[in-house]
């Protein structure tokens, strides 16, 4: 189980493990939590009062320290895995979804004729509409897109990092992601 990590300010951070967590709440490096415990961790005993430590680790914990302001300004790390979890699965041509083995990135412009690695480039395609639209636009191919492309939120990465995210994780990030994001629908 992982533990979503925000800055005091309440963004999300990083995934952590548990262990990591625990560090933070051993060192007082959290500032506040979300949810109910998930998880109790057991330490030794305490040789003056015979009691066993323990640490409640919460599915959300927000670490003191600075909030960096760089890192709200640039876009999420694009990968394969995100990009189809971004479109559903879906091949943004026919509208089918073959599974993962079977879709492909697909650049709208494509990368020989000056097109970008982007989130604004990129969509999800199955091999067969990839291979027929090949190096021409989407216009030249006579072939339409079904939905268009868009840079997710911090708050949808997190989600389209594919982690098996707990209840009051996802409430929390959903509750920041646009409602006309495809991870509503």
């Amino acid at each position: 189980m992982d533990v979503l990590q925000l800055d005091v300010s309440g963004r999300p951070q990083a995934w952590i493990s548990t262990k990591e967590a625990a560090v933070l709440y051993a060192s007082d490096g959290v500032a506040w939590t979300l949810g109910l415990p998930c998880q109790v961790l057991r330490g030794g005993l305490q040789r003056r009062t015979g009691l066993q430590s323990r640490i409640e680790v919460h599915p959300i914990v927000a670490v003191r320290g600075a909030v960096p302001s760089r890192a709200w300004r640039q876009a999420p790390a694009l990968s394969n895995p995100k990009l189809f979890a971004r479109d559903r699965m879906v091949c943004a041509y026919c509208g089918h979804c073959p599974g993962f083995e079977a879709l492909t990135r697909e650049h709208i412009l494509p990368v020989s004729r000056g097109g970008r690695d982007s989130w604004m480039n990129c969509i999800t395609a199955c091999r067969a509409c990839n291979g027929r639209k090949g190096n021409r636009t989407p216009e030249e191919a006579r072939m339409s897109l079904l939905y268009l492309p868009y840079v997710p939120s911090l708050h949808e990465d997190m989600i389209l990092r594919g982690r098996r995210i707990l209840a009051d994780q996802m409430e929390f990030l959903l509750a920041s992601v646009p409602r006309s994001s495809r991870l509503h629908g």
